[in-house]
């Protein structure tokens, strides 16, 4: 029992102490309470403020959105409305044109009709007179069209072809002897040597243990030799001499002297020779410029740029079926000053366009081109008067002739280059230009045969009677002439003759 009273004791004290414990903690848990409670309050008004903020700005910005998107609508409605305006304009205008067309069509079908039986009424009558003039002549129409031409064929290639005749025969009774005239007297006013040069020069040596020296151990001082001249070095088995070749003359021209001034010299090395081909190059461009002011001096030509004067004396390295070009330009300067001066042209534009007509062979090799358009180009660089570059241009036909001084350029070129003793040819090219002549010849139907004489300046052409008439042979000069220079390249000119000769034989028994 004492044991029970105990416990009980116990346990009423432990009740006690929790109503003690539950009375003192429970104003600090409704105070945290209503704390909690407060905060959460708070933190709700914040929020539904906040969301009642995002959702007016978010409706001022649909409201925004939707005033500019009626915008939007309304100005492409009433674009709509204008472009649908324009669209039925036009279609109404469609619509009248259409009808206007119409319209016209009808017209033009009633015309067309009221045209379609006049015209049968015509073909009819016609039909009815043919018929009674072919019952009248005993003859069909297209038997009498036939008969007609046939006669009227044969008088008109008679009259044609003796027409011709006198027309020529008076031309060359007039031109050919005002025309030899002017040449021959041109030719004998103006003299000049025949210049033959290669493409090759040759350096004679002392001795030939000097070959030797000049290819130098391994070849090293040949191959220094051509590699600053740019040239070609060939040591043959020529005793005492040895062969500088290149299609450049300049080049070639500044590999000599360095040569023969390397022979005198002994010295020969890699070094030594850079240098006496850097003095040959500026003696040869002081030649250059000095030839270019002699040519000028003796064609009387002034004014001329230094440039144009520089580039014309390196044509004193040039030549052309061995003629020098820069001789040549001066002699053609000077006859086509005779020639305008004869003719009543403008003398010194004839002879600046002689002495430059083939300025542009200067510098071919280092441009693409021809030679005269080249040189055409280049003298209208430096203030050369247009005529004169034209009759550069045109002295070979690559361009339209614009004066009779550029005639007289391109006849005073043929004849410098034609004259006697003026160009040498190959033999080779000689017999591939014969043979090539007689080839253009017989290429014509009705040719027999054709003969190359005069050393080519002449074709005689012999042809079947049977197939050519009189006119056809003049007709067949003619062609084959115009054949001949299209495809040929030759100095001067090749005259074409043409022989037809009908033979009637009998035999008396």
């Amino acid at each position: 029992m004492p044991g029970l009273w105990a416990l009980a004791g116990l346990v009423a004290g432990a009740i006690i102490a929790a109503g003690a414990m539950w009375f003192y903690m429970k104003p600090r848990t409704e105070q945290t309470y209503e704390a909690l409670k407060q905060e959460i309050n708070e933190r709700r008004s914040a929020a539904e403020k906040e969301a009642a903020g995002t959702i007016k700005r978010a409706k001022d910005e649909a409201r925004q959105l939707r005033q500019e998107a009626e915008k939007v609508a309304e100005r492409r409605y009433q674009d709509l409305a204008r472009a649908e305006e324009r669209v039925d304009i036009r279609n109404q205008k469609l619509d009248q044109q259409a009808k206007n067309i119409e319209q016209r069509e009808q017209m033009l079908n009633k015309r067309q009709s009221r045209l379609d039986r006049r015209q049968n009424e015509m073909n009819k009558i016609a039909q009815e007179h043919r018929a009674q003039l072919e019952k009248v002549a005993a003859m069909s129409s297209d038997e009498a069209k036939q008969q007609l031409l046939d006669e009227v064929e044969k008088e008109s290639r008679q009259d044609m072809a003796r027409l011709m005749r006198e027309i020529e025969d008076q031309a060359k009774e007039t031109a050919e002897s005002k025309a030899r005239g002017y040449i021959a007297m041109a030719i004998q006013r103006v003299a000049s040597d025949q210049v033959a040069e290669i493409t090759v020069s040759t350096v004679q040596l002392p001795k030939e243990e000097m070959k030797g020296r000049i290819i130098g151990r391994n070849g090293r001082n040949i191959r220094a030799f051509e590699q600053a001249a740019g040239v070609d070095v060939v040591v043959d088995d020529t005793p005492e001499a040895v062969t500088i070749s290149s299609f450049d003359a300049v080049r070639r021209e500044v590999a000599r002297r360095a040569l023969e001034r390397l022979i005198v010299d002994g010295r020969i090395h890699p070094a030594r020779i850079e240098k006496l081909i850097k003095d040959a190059e500026k003696e040869v461009e002081k030649d250059i410029k000095e030839a270019g002011d002699q040519a000028a001096y003796e064609a009387n030509v002034h004014g001329l740029h230094p440039q144009i004067l520089r580039k014309l004396g390196r044509l004193k390295y040039r030549t052309s079926y061995g003629q020098n070009q820069l001789h040549h330009a001066v002699e053609a300067a000077k006859i086509a000053s005779v020639l305008a001066s004869e003719l009543g042209a403008n003398v010194e534009i004839a002879k600046m366009g002689g002495l430059l007509h083939d300025l542009g062979k200067a510098m071919d090799h280092e441009q693409e081109g021809t030679h005269a358009a080249l040189g055409a180009e280049y003298a209208k660089r430096y203030n050369v008067p247009n005529i004169v570059v034209n009759a550069i241009a045109s002295h070979h036909h690559e361009a339209e002739q614009e004066s009779v001084e550029a005639i007289i350029v391109e006849a005073a070129d043929a004849i410098s280059g034609a004259r006697p003793g003026a160009r040498r040819e190959s033999l080779e090219n000689y017999i591939k230009r014969v043979r090539t002549l007689e080839e253009i010849a017989t290429s014509f139907p009705g040719v027999e045969s054709a003969y190359a004489l005069q050393a080519g300046r002449e074709i005689r052409i012999l042809v079947k009677p049977g197939k050519i008439d009189d006119l056809g042979a003049m007709r067949l000069s003619k062609e084959i002439s115009k054949n001949i220079e299209d495809s040929m390249q030759y100095p001067g000119q090749i005259q074409v003759t043409v022989i037809r000769e009908t033979r009637a034989v009998g035999f008396a028994k």
